[in-house]
Order: structure tokens, then C-alpha cells, then sequence
């Protein structure tokens, strides 16, 4: 039996110890720079299926890096999200499991006529969580967020949570402003009218520029995508342009009640992608012009699905189903690229399921540092595929009990291989989907493999109950 085990474990030992052997080649720790967009849509990016937003950066970073086609979110909205990647936790397990917002959101003041009540969301992310920036200092590390953080109000902002530098990071879903002035108490006023990525870009360019002789993390947490739907005159005139010429008409379908734009179209939203994109471009220039590229680690991620049921409707997340505030795959499926020097391999793929709590014990091995069981305790270093070798099985999970702005209803969700399992919490009712087949989510096998069904179900309800997860209740004033 123990051969069997040596052998099994085999192949995931050779991996790590020539990932090992690679980073102590290098002439120092590698640099890590975490790019997180608000919003973006799966498709939303060339190398991922885009025929109208232009993003050559982004397409460029992707031929010199490996590509994730089945990497998740934690949530089908932001703050969740956002602390899975700091924590290496589910939402669950952090108890932030919606947005951070006001009152309004939370069960004593709920007004909505809805079947149920949602539970309490937590209005900040907790100074007891040793997160990744805090993770990273004590390998010597300095740190830089720049952007949004969403994750509480002041005292508990990136300054409070491992990071050396702040650039616009508050307690606010969205800007005031994507122009100076901004309004923003930790981001000064530039030149009036002044974009808000390449400022945040500059910043982060000259931070780089600064500890280039020191390990760094920069953690540039875009408020693009998000609304307000605002954006530089001369990319909108391009893409109006570029709508124009190609023939483009602005297409819905529905998505339960919702209208649900189902073609990429909307020249605004366009304009904020490729100025993303822009931002993102100077960063990597300022990474080769100091010399640092080549011992940099760089990530491209979202938050959340793209928004496509509400709030202006701005893109399309065909061919999967829904999107922002959904469990479907429409809200929950990212954009992943990972570049890592002498690791990764240019232009590959990589097709195993991945989610967000991954990235805290994955980079912690990047930084040479020991993993921390007891913090991320939902996600797994993915190292191992980055060298095209293999991590054991395993399902990932989500619990969003809540109700957001886009249209989804409370419920919980299950990926193991090939099937996902959705429960509904208002009725119970769940549905069962073959995603190799069926990545629309259109054909619910729910009666037809009910063994399958079962099967997820019981791991679902496990998992619920590891993770001391609270769920909704029945709504007294409900009125159908």
C-alpha cells in the first residue's frame, strides 16, 4: 500500500521539485503583480472569444502564459470574491458571502418582497485573517494595492491588512468618478479629467520603479469594468465607429424576468475594456523597462461574471448562461492567465476547474514560503498545472444565500469533473448539467441522471455544514 501511495504522489513530487529548483535558479524571489478586473465577463477579452473588444495586451501577456478555460470566482459578486483570493477561504468561511454595502442588504433591514430573508453578511473583512500581502511580508516583500478593495470600512483598508502602499483603495463598490476629481480618500486629485486606470497604472508603474531592488506584490484591484458606465470620448467614438462598420445591432433574449443582452455591443463598455486594457499595458512595459519581467509572476483574473441582466446590461457572456449576480456559469466562470518565468509554457492551456481561493496557497509557494492550513483552508496550490502535471480530484463549491442586483435567488452550487449541481434555496429544487456538453446550462439532467444528482447533492449538504455556513430564512411578510 505504501508503494501505491509513493507512486500516486510520484508525478506531483517530481512537479514541485522542479518548480523548486527553477525559482532557486532565480536571482531572487520572483515579483508577483495581481491583475483583478471588476466585472469582466469570460469572453470578454480576446484571447477568450471577443470579436469587438480590443485588448492586445491582454492577448499578448496570454501567448507568453498559460490560459485556465474552466477558472471560477468564489461568488457571483465582488467582495466575496475578492476575499477568497486574500484569505485563500470560501466566503463561507470568511462570512462575507455578499457584496458590502449598506444596511439595506442585511436582514433587519430588509424590505423586499421576497420568499425569503438573507442572512447576515459580515461588513468587513476581519484584521484576524493573515492574509496574502501580510503572507508575503514575511518573506520580505513590499506591497502595493492599488484600486478597489471593498472589503470594509476605514481602519479595516488595505493599510490595515499587509499592504505598504494604497492607491484608491476604500470601502466603495464603484468610483464616483472614473475622471478627476475622483473623490476618493485615498487617491489625490490628478489634472482635471484624468482617467482613473492610467492614473492607478502610473502609480503602480512607479511603485515598481521604486522597490525594483526588493521582492514586490502589487495587487492592482481595477474599479474597471464596473459602473458607472464612463469612458474616454476617443475609444467611444472607435468603437461607435467600429459598431457601424461591422453592422452590429444591440440583441436580448431573458433570463428568468431579466432582459439579458445576448450580443457584445455596447460601445461605453467597449471603451472602458480596452482602456483596462491600456493600464494594463503600461504596467508590463514599466515591469521591462526596469529590467523585472523576466522574474515576475503575472496574473489576470475577475471578480464576478460579466454584468448582462441589469444596471445598463453592458455585455453578453454567450455561450454561457446568465452572469453577474448568478450561480450560473455566466456569473461565476473567469478569464484566468497565469505567466510565470521559467515555469509556465507559452501559449498553453490548461482545462482543470481552479477557483479563487487557490491563488493565496499557490503564490505562497511561489515566495518560497511554508502553506498555512488553518488559513486558506478552501483553496489548493495549483502549481502543479502550471508544469502540466496533475492536482488530486476534488469538487469546488459555492453558497451565495442572497439576493443580488441582477436577478439570481439564493442558492448553492457544486463542480466535480464534468457536473455541476445548482440548489435553489427558495423552493429546494435542483438542477444538474453536463458542462463538457452542455456549457449553456440549457438541458437539466436533474430526473434523467438522478444517481449523479444524489451524488453531488449529499456532497453539497457536507460541505454546507464543514463550512458553518447560514442560509436564508422564510420571509413572514412575503407576499406572492
Amino acid at each position: 500500500m505504501m508503494i501505491i501511495k509513493f507512486k500516486a504522489a510520484l508525478p506531483l513530487l517530481l512537479a514541485l521539485l522542479f518548480m523548486q529548483s527553477n525559482v532557486r535558479a532565480q536571482a531572487k524571489k520572483p515579483n508577483i503583480v495581481f491583475f483583478l478586473v471588476d466585472d469582466l465577463g469570460w469572453t470578454d477579452v480576446e484571447p477568450f472569444g471577443t470579436s469587438f473588444y480590443e485588448t492586445p495586451n491582454i492577448k499578448k501577456l496570454a501567448e507568453e502564459s498559460m490560459i485556465f478555460t474552466n477558472a471560477y470566482a468564489a461568488c457571483p459578486v465582488c467582495s466575496p470574491t475578492r476575499a477568497s483570493i486574500l484569505t485563500g477561504k470560501y466566503p463561507a468561511g470568511t462570512g462575507i458571502t455578499d457584496f458590502i454595502e449598506a444596511e439595506r442588504t442585511q436582514p433587519v433591514k430588509w424590505s423586499r418582497n421576497t420568499p425569503l430573508i438573507p442572512p447576515l453578511n459580515k461588513d468587513r473583512l476581519s484584521l484576524d485573517e493573515f492574509t496574502l500581502a501580510e503572507a508575503l511580508k514575511t518573506a520580505g516583500y513590499k506591497t502595493c494595492f492599488a484600486g478597489k478593495w471593498h472589503l470594509g470600512p476605514e481602519n479595516y483598508w488595505p493599510e490595515n491588512q499587509g499592504f505598504d502602499f494604497n492607491f484608491g483603495g476604500h470601502n466603495v463598490g464603484q468610483p464616483k468618478s472614473y475622471f478627476s476629481p475622483y473623490k476618493n480618500p485615498r487617491l489625490s486629485d490628478g489634472p482635471v479629467g484624468e482617467h482613473l486606470p492610467d492614473r492607478l497604472a502610473k502609480e503602480t508603474s512607479s511603485f515598481i520603479a521604486d522597490n525594483k531592488e526588493h521582492p514586490f506584490f502589487v495587487y492592482f484591484s481595477f474599479y474597471s469594468v464596473h459602473t458607472p458606465l464612463k469612458a474616454r470620448k476617443d475609444l467611444v467614438d472607435k468603437y461607435e465607429e467600429k459598431k457601424a462598420r461591422l453592422g452590429l445591432l444591440d440583441a436580448f433574449s431573458k433570463e428568468g424576468e431579466r432582459k439579458l443582452r445576448i450580443v457584445q455591443s455596447n460601445t461605453t463598455y467597449a471603451a472602458m475594456v480596452e482602456a483596462m486594457d491600456e493600464a494594463i499595458g503600461k504596467v508590463i512595459q514599466k515591469l521591462k523597462e526596469q529590467g523585472v519581467y523576466d522574474n515576475t509572476i503575472i496574473i489576470f483574473f475577475s471578480d464576478n461574471g460579466g454584468l448582462s441582466t441589469s444596471e445598463g446590461h453592458p455585455t453578453a457572456n454567450l455561450p454561457l448562461r446568465a452572469g453577474k449576480g448568478w450561480l450560473y456559469e455566466g456569473g461565476i466562470r473567469e478569464p484566468l492567465i497565469i505567466k510565470w518565468p521559467e515555469i509556465t509554457r507559452a501559449g498553453s492551456v490548461c482545462q482543470v476547474p481552479v477557483i479563487s481561493n487557490d491563488f493565496y496557497p499557490t503564490l505562497l509557494q511561489a515566495a518560497g514560503l511554508p502553506l498555512h492550513p488553518n488559513q486558506h483552508t478552501g483553496g489548493v496550490s495549483i502549481a502543479p498545472l502550471l508544469v502540466n502535471k496533475k492536482i488530486k480530484n476534488r469538487a469546488l463549491y459555492w453558497h451565495y444565500p442572497h439576493y443580488g442586483n441582477q436577478g439570481g435567488s439564493p442558492g448553492a452550487a457544486i463542480r466535480e469533473g464534468d457536473w455541476k449541481l445548482i440548489r435553489w434555496y427558495e423552493t429546494g429544487k435542483e438542477e444538474l448539467y453536463n458542462l463538457k456538453q452542455d456549457i449553456g446550462e440549457m438541458n437539466n439532467l436533474v430526473v434523467k441522471d438522478a444517481k449523479i444528482a444524489q451524488k453531488l447533492s449529499l456532497k453539497l449538504d457536507a460541505w454546507l455544514k464543514n463550512e458553518k455556513s447560514v442560509f436564508p430564512e422564510k420571509n413572514p411578510n412575503y407576499v406572492k
